[in-house]
């Protein structure tokens, strides 16, 4: 296995946040138009809806990825986004905070 050197720790920025929103109708168009209104690539997209709730959302991009995951039963959903741009990053940051403070 390759070790990470610390030249290469800095070319990811990698933000997290919970956030007080778990409806999959509401999150899903949300992250894309920020994703979309922050410039980033997006290459694919996957979900999955678990039984009896939850929700992971994980988009692919150019950049990197953002993954979600939905907590319904403690009203919360993780939100990470990893991306070799670091302006992409902290503008989807800063749209993210406007809108769960």
């Amino acid at each position: 296995m390759k070790e990470t050197s610390p030249e290469t720790l800095h070319l990811i920025d990698n933000y997290r946040a919970w956030v007080k929103e778990t409806n999959p109708e509401v999150l899903k168009p949300l992250m894309t138009s920020w994703l979309e209104k922050c410039g980033f690539q997006v290459l694919n997209h996957t979900e999955h809806y678990f039984q009896p709730h939850g929700y992971t959302c994980l988009w692919l991009l150019g950049e990197s990825h953002l993954a979600i995951h939905t907590f319904p039963e403690k009203d919360t959903c993780y939100v990470e986004l990893s991306s070799c741009n670091s302006s992409k990053n902290q503008q989807f940051k800063s749209l993210l905070k406007g809108c769960f403070p």
